[in-house]
């Protein structure tokens, strides 16, 4: 099989990479079949073993590539259905084009390969190291899109996915390429032990993290903030009735009602989803009055919605935001979303795209204004909250104030856009991965799923399924007692990781260097 794999050439190989691209997003929620990952990775070192030009390696990275976008993101095809006269036109690009784009990144990794010539086990290594690089730049490059990244594949075991409390998901994702790769390193003779020496490794480096996570999840203990009693609403409405003037007020009452749902006299703190208020509430007194009437004493009902400048005043500018209403309904906290949905929230480029007519999916005109930042709210009975909007919280390293630590996390969300995919259920993954590099429980509140109460070691405490309209009533965990590793120095850990590695296939490099000769 080896050797038919590294024999293959034309179109025959370039088709094996793109399904062995496609297989690998079997290890990605929700399905968590993490085996796959040995075949995918191992298979595409046999197929680059077996090029002669740089192109060639070029086109079997891309490919895999492309296999794997494609099939991890198909999802995005649906956003486009959700106002399918306007913009239906655009599914072979969500779907195609864009999983194509992010092929290049993983070409990338196939040109690096090659060029660096890699031979015995070093070609492991050689893999992981460029797969995280250009993870690394596709998570940075154009604000970036680390969406799916290798590590996720462990957040099926609440242990293996602790290793991020200390490496983040590029450490744990370059562990799980080298690892999963080293049965590339397979030996054609020799004893059992000497042709399986290197998957051996592999998986006692595997069983090692696993230790090493269970005790951590075993030692350390979570208490919850006293006086806190969360509720969350998931009033599951549909995408396309969110922003129809003659629904804006019927989607606002149900929020309402679900909120005063039998048990609300025990809840301190009501959170409704993204943009879940189709109001500019800073410019509606009234309305922000009747909605604070929805919590007592000292509590806060915390909301998404859209932010303007006050009425009357130029240039009129528009923020995607959260906002948070005491008891009187006056605004005793704002934070404005920074990380913006390309063609979502803005359209790069609006000067020349905007020529063509192309506008963003979300209803309205013009663009949303970028939020300058990760910044610590402290609002009214609750501990220092770190707010995150939509996909800001799939961004690592960057869900937090350095400067101000929060005690937790909220992320406030529209996966409507998804429909009944996989999308939301990677979305969570990522949110749950934010809480165990932090060490900082994560609140996620989804319009129509899935909305959780996640503690500092990534673990869904309850949750409300996708699709499914109820509240969720919860206390709020506090974090970790001392900040993790990963928090401190953010992806500096990982840097240390990738070094370490390159040392050592730099060492095995130079000494099979000098056996040849």
């Amino acid at each position: 099989m080896i050797q038919r794999l590294q024999k293959l050439n034309g179109w025959r190989r370039l088709a094996v990479s793109l399904a062995l691209g496609a297989l690998a997003t079997m290890a990605l929620p929700p399905l968590y079949f993490f085996p796959v990952l040995a075949l995918s990775f191992s298979g595409l070192i046999w197929l680059l073993d077996g090029v002669r030009r740089a192109r060639t390696a070029l086109a079997i990275g891309w490919w895999f590539g492309f296999g794997y976008f494609a099939a991890g993101l198909y999802w995005t095809g649906f956003a486009m259905l959700v106002d399918a006269a306007r913009f239906a036109w655009l599914v072979p690009i969500a779907s195609l084009g864009l999983p194509a784009g992010l092929a290049i990144f993983s070409g990338l990794a196939g040109l690096i390969y090659y060029r660096l010539g890699p031979t015995g086990v070093a070609r492991v290594l050689v893999l992981a190291l460029a797969w995280t690089t250009v993870e690394w730049l596709r998570s940075t490059i154009l604000t970036g899109f680390p969406w799916n990244l290798i590590g996720y594949t462990w957040m099926s075991s609440d242990a293996m996915a602790q290793a991020a409390a200390y490496v983040g998901v590029h450490g744990l994702g370059l562990i799980t390429v080298a690892t999963m790769a080293s049965f590339a390193a397979i030996k054609a003779d020799g004893s059992a032990l000497s042709r399986f020496r290197y998957p051996l490794v592999g998986i006692a480096v595997l069983a090692i993290i696993q230790a090493g996570g269970t005790w951590r999840v075993a030692n350390t203990k979570i208490t919850n903030v006293e006086g806190v009693n969360l509720r969350l609403v998931q009033a599951n409405i549909p995408q396309h009735h969110k922003w129809r003037p003659e629904l804006r007020r019927k989607n606002l009452d149900r929020y309402m009602q679900m909120s005063s749902f039998p048990g609300a006299d025990r809840i301190s703190h009501i959170i409704w989803p993204e943009t879940a208020a189709a109001y500019f509430l800073g410019n509606d007194p009234e309305l922000r009055k009747s909605l604070g009437g929805l919590v007592a004493g000292n509590g806060v009902l915390i909301t998404g919605a859209p932010r303007t400048t006050p009425t009357r005043q130029t240039p009129f500018k528009v923020w995607n935001s959260v906002l948070a209403l005491d008891n009187k309904g006056d605004i005793v906290g704002t934070y404005d979303k920074f990380h913006l949905v390309p063609f979502g929230e803005y359209v790069p480029f609006r000067n020349i795209l905007g020529l063509f007519g192309i506008e963003r999916l979300v209803a309205g005109r013009g663009d949303f204004q970028r939020g300058p930042g990760p910044r610590t709210l402290e609002l009214p009975g609750l501990p220092p909250v770190s707010p995150l909007i939509c996909y800001e919280a799939i961004f690592p390293g960057e869900v937090k104030d350095p400067d101000h630590r929060p005690d937790w996390m909220l992320n406030l969300t529209n996966d409507a856009w998804f429909g009944m995919t996989a999308g939301p259920h990677q979305h969570l993954a990522m949110t749950r991965m934010r809480a165990i590099e932090e060490g900082i429980a994560m609140v996620r509140v989804a319009n129509t799923g899935i909305s959780a109460i996640i503690d500092p070691l990534g673990r869904v405490r309850n949750s409300i399924g996708l699709g499914v309209s109820g509240v969720l009533d919860g206390t709020l965990p506090r974090p970790v007692a001392e900040a993790t590793l990963y928090s401190r120095y953010a992806d500096r850990t990982a840097l240390v990781v990738f070094l370490i590695a390159l040392a050592v296939c730099g060492g095995l490099m130079r000494r099979r260097g000098e056996e040849q000769i």
